[in-house]
């Protein structure tokens, strides 16, 4: 049976595997260079955004650094799907450098324009679905059962605690250096990690699931056949949704609410990224629970802690507010890829992953390109409460077809 909370020698018997221990440096170089991106990206598009359309331009590059890759996911499967996982996490890691890194050049020659930039982010999130999916995929080829939320656990902390001092650098950091030239450190970051990658030796024989399994039609089955999993990427979907509009408005309402600058939007994303991190260290306190309650908790959660930034409150209460809410979100990750892990056929795990990569990766960047016109309309005060009025009202809708259907996380014997 997994143990109630991931203890500490379950953390130790995680890093015993050679090269997940080997990667997981890599991965947390390049999350920190992806946290930075939470400032500069946002940053960047103000600075060069058209006249009078700072709003939607924020929206745009931020939904092109994510949305394009549910369109490469699904036009590029046929090829992908073939790939083991070191080869599917190399392939993210170039193409994230590679499109990133021609960002400062074009900085620096004077040619970054407002279409360029948005089409150099979305070429940097082309593979972004398989890459990332790749990530929890290699934990299920190389980590037993009973040590998976352990390592689900220390990939989703390591994205959190970027989200502390990425942007919190990055704050610090735009002052005396120009965010294009930060991105291009994101771009190193993932260049690092590819090189890390091909240090490597191939994986497992058998982790190259076969290529007439692997199809993403039986992916799908897969998740037509699983209430559990369905109904918690229809509610994850809506959470993402409602989440979109505040990575557009947050920026706006430090820079035309409270007159602030990077540094102080840095302090509201680390202030999230530290209490993501005390939430995730205690997902073993909440695995036991009937799944769909604790998640709806957690987003009912998540919107209550967005409401005080509709009020005309000090900095510190919203600051510690938005804390609150990364506390709240803290477990929802490493929860979800671990019954993901355990309901999944083995050769169909990485494509079932990609799939719901793929269908989440649609819905922040949707909600981010509604966020432009929303903040134009209503203000980044309103529409930062207005999302976490949004998120109750998913938790609360979806809890009427959850009441009969409380999935659990299997135990070690249930696990596939």
């Amino acid at each position: 049976m997994i143990s109630a909370r991931p203890q500490s020698h379950g953390y130790r018997a995680v890093l015993a595997h050679g090269p997940l221990r080997r990667l997981l440096p890599a991965f947390a170089v390049s999350d920190l260079g992806d946290g930075m991106s939470v400032v500069t990206v946002a940053w960047l598009a103000l600075q060069i955004a058209p006249s009078g359309a700072s709003g939607m331009f924020v929206g745009a590059a931020v939904a092109a650094y994510i949305l394009p890759g549910a369109a490469g996911a699904l036009a590029f499967s046929r090829w992908l799907r073939r790939l083991p996982t070191l080869r599917l996490i190399q392939a993210n890691a170039w193409t994230r450098a590679g499109f990133l890194g021609c960002i400062p050049l074009a900085w620096v020659t004077g040619t970054l324009h407002p279409a360029l930039y948005v089409a150099l982010l979305a070429g940097s999130s082309l593979l972004h679905a398989w890459g990332g999916s790749a990530k929890y995929a290699l934990v299920a080829e190389l980590v037993p059962d009973e040590q998976r939320l352990a390592a689900n656990a220390l990939l989703s902390t390591s994205a959190w605690v970027s989200t502390i001092i990425g942007p919190a650098l990055a704050g610090l950091l735009t002052v005396a250096i120009a965010p294009a030239l930060l991105i291009g450190l994101d771009a190193l970051s993932f260049g690092w990690l590819a090189v890390q990658v091909g240090r490597l030796a191939g994986p497992r024989q058998g982790s190259l699931p076969p290529p007439e399994k692997a199809r993403l039609g039986n992916g799908l089955r897969v998740l037509r056949t699983r209430p559990a999993l369905l109904g918690l990427l229809t509610v994850t979907w809506l959470f993402n949704l409602a989440y979109g509009p505040v990575e557009v408005a947050l920026p706006l309402f430090v820079r035309q609410v409270l007159r602030a600058g990077p540094d102080v939007l840095g302090l509201y994303w680390a202030a999230f990224g530290v209490g993501a991190v005390v939430g995730a260290l205690t997902v073993g306190v909440v695995r036991k629970l009937p799944l769909w309650p604790v998640m709806l908790t957690i987003i009912a959660g998540h919107g209550l802690a967005m409401l005080p930034f509709g009020l005309p409150v000090p900095v510190t209460f919203s600051v510690v507010s938005f804390a609150f809410a990364g506390v709240i979100y803290g477990p929802y990750s490493a929860l979800a890829f671990t019954l993901l892990q355990s309901l999944s056929p083995a050769a169909l795990l990485t494509t079932v992953l990609a799939i719901r990569a793929t269908v989440l990766l649609t819905a922040s960047p949707v909600g981010a390109a509604i966020g432009g016109p929303l903040a134009a309309s209503l203000g980044a005060r309103w529409t930062l409460a207005g999302t976490g009025i949004v998120m109750i009202a998913v938790a609360a809708l979806a809890a009427i077809p959850a009441a009969g259907m409380t999935p659990a996380l299997p135990q070690q014997g249930q696990m596939r």
